[in-house]
């Protein structure tokens, strides 16, 4: 199964209408969506390696602009929702003083979360609860997702043939590596916030 799954994200990424799925699911990832981007973006650069360029800038674009989505959620919705959740239970005070600490390394928190396997989600929209700067947000976003999305599509245009030979030799390695960062970003969620 996990073969055939494979083989089908490989077709649909060698496909002209490809980057638009990329693109969704990059926009969606940074703020509801559990999935990254990478899963389109490894076999789409692996499908058309010259297109690298290309690809790594619509899903850097589509995350920055997905993150600004979540950032949007947590700065409208906490009055409505949170706020009343936190000081019914008594916590009003201590998200005070999260919310300052969150501020003053705000650039270095959505930096590092952008350019790791933990979910980005998270702090878009915890950005947006303590209402990081937006200009800070956006601009360490767009450093963070970018870094992280060229590098990958930049490795993988270099490497080429030989790592496609790799991931499809090694595909259940391959898999439970990405399984394992994913819910290690997860419980790293759990555990820090």
């Amino acid at each position: 199964m996990l073969q055939r799954t494979y083989d089908w994200v490989m077709s649909l990424s060698a496909r002209p209408n490809a980057i638009w799925a990329l693109v969704i699911i990059s926009f969606i990832e940074s703020s509801i969506f559990p999935i990254p981007p990478d899963v389109l973006l490894i076999p789409m650069v692996l499908a058309a390696r010259t297109k690298w360029l290309g690809i790594a800038m619509a899903c850097t674009a589509a995350s920055v602009l997905g993150g600004l989505a979540g950032y949007a959620i947590g700065y409208f919705l906490y009055e409505g929702v949170g706020k009343p959740l936190l000081d019914f239970y008594g916590y009003g005070g201590k998200f005070a003083d999260f919310q300052q600490r969150y501020n003053e390394l705000g650039a270095w928190i959505v930096f590092i979360a952008g350019t790791t396997p933990f979910p980005y989600k998270v702090i878009t929209i915890a950005s947006g609860v303590t209402k990081l700067d937006i200009t800070t947000f956006t601009i360490a976003s767009v450093l963070a997702r970018g870094l992280r999305f060229f590098i990958v599509a930049a490795l993988l245009y270099w490497l080429g043939p030989p790592i496609k030979e790799f991931i499809e030799k090694r595909l259940g390695l391959v898999f439970t590596a990405f399984v394992v960062l994913l819910i290690g970003g997860f419980v790293l969620v759990k555990y820090l916030l």
